[in-house]
C-alpha cells in the first residue's frame, strides 16, 4: 500500500496540478469511509458567513433536501409552502436560513468545491472500487503503489469508468491515464453532504 507520506508528496500534487483549478488546497483525509487526497477550493465568503453566525453542522440529508428546494438569498413566503415543507424548516440547523413570521430565506451554499479525489491502492481492482465510490461527487483517480504487469488492460478498464491512473514509480509519480472530467447531472443532497463532510474535516 502506498504510504500516506508518499500520497502527500509534492510530486503527486505536481502531476495533478493540470487537472485542478488554481489556488486550491489539498487534504489527505477520510470522507465517506474512504481515505483520499482531496484537491478542493474553499468558498471564502460562505466560510466566513458560517463563522460569523456560528452556523451548526449541515450534514444531514433531510435539511439539505429542504435547502435545495429553496432559492439562495430570496425570501420565500411561508404561506406558499405546504404543511410538510413548513415543518421541515424547523429542523434546519442554525445559520442555514433566516426565518421570520412571514418568510424564509436560504443562506447556506456549498462551502467548497472538490476538483479531484486521488485514492491510494495496492492493486488496480481495489483502486477502481474505492475511487468509484466518489463517482457521483467529483473527478477521481487511483494512485497505484507499483506498475501493473498488464497496464493496457488496467488503463482500458479505468478509462471505461472515467477513473484516472497514477503510478508511484519510486522517484516520481507517473500519470498513466488522465481522469474523465466531472459533469454533475443535477444537484443532490448526497453530493452536498459529501462536500459538507470534507468541510468538517478541513476547517
Amino acid at each position: 500500500m502506498t504510504s500516506v507520506g508518499s500520497v502527500l508528496d509534492s510530486s503527486v500534487k505536481t502531476v495533478s496540478a493540470q487537472l485542478v483549478e488554481q489556488g486550491g488546497k489539498t487534504a489527505f483525509t477520510q470522507v465517506m469511509g474512504e481515505k483520499a487526497l482531496f484537491f478542493y477550493r474553499l468558498d471564502p465568503a460562505e466560510d466566513e458567513r458560517r463563522r460569523e453566525v456560528g452556523a451548526e453542522r449541515l450534514d444531514r440529508r433531510h435539511p439539505l433536501e429542504t435547502l435545495l428546494s429553496l432559492p439562495v438569498g430570496m425570501p420565500v413566503p411561508l404561506a406558499s409552502l405546504n404543511q410538510h415543507e413548513r415543518r421541515a424548516l424547523r429542523s434546519l440547523p442554525t445559520g442555514a436560513a433566516d426565518r421570520d413570521r412571514r418568510t424564509v430565506t436560504r443562506r447556506a451554499v456549498r462551502p467548497l468545491q472538490v476538483d479531484l479525489a486521488v485514492v491510494p491502492a495496492a492493486g488496480w481492482r481495489q483502486g477502481l472500487e474505492r475511487a468509484g465510490r466518489f463517482a457521483p461527487f467529483c473527478r477521481r483517480a487511483m494512485l497505484l503503489s507499483r506498475r501493473p504487469a498488464r497496464l493496457d488492460e488496467v488503463l482500458a478498464e479505468a478509462d471505461f469508468y472515467g477513473i484516472g491512473v497514477l503510478i508511484d514509480m519510486g522517484d516520481q509519480i507517473e500519470m498513466a491515464l488522465e481522469p474523465e472530467s466531472y459533469r454533475p447531472q443535477r444537484h443532490t443532497a448526497a453530493a452536498w453532504r459529501f462536500v459538507e463532510e470534507l468541510y468538517q474535516r478541513v476547517c
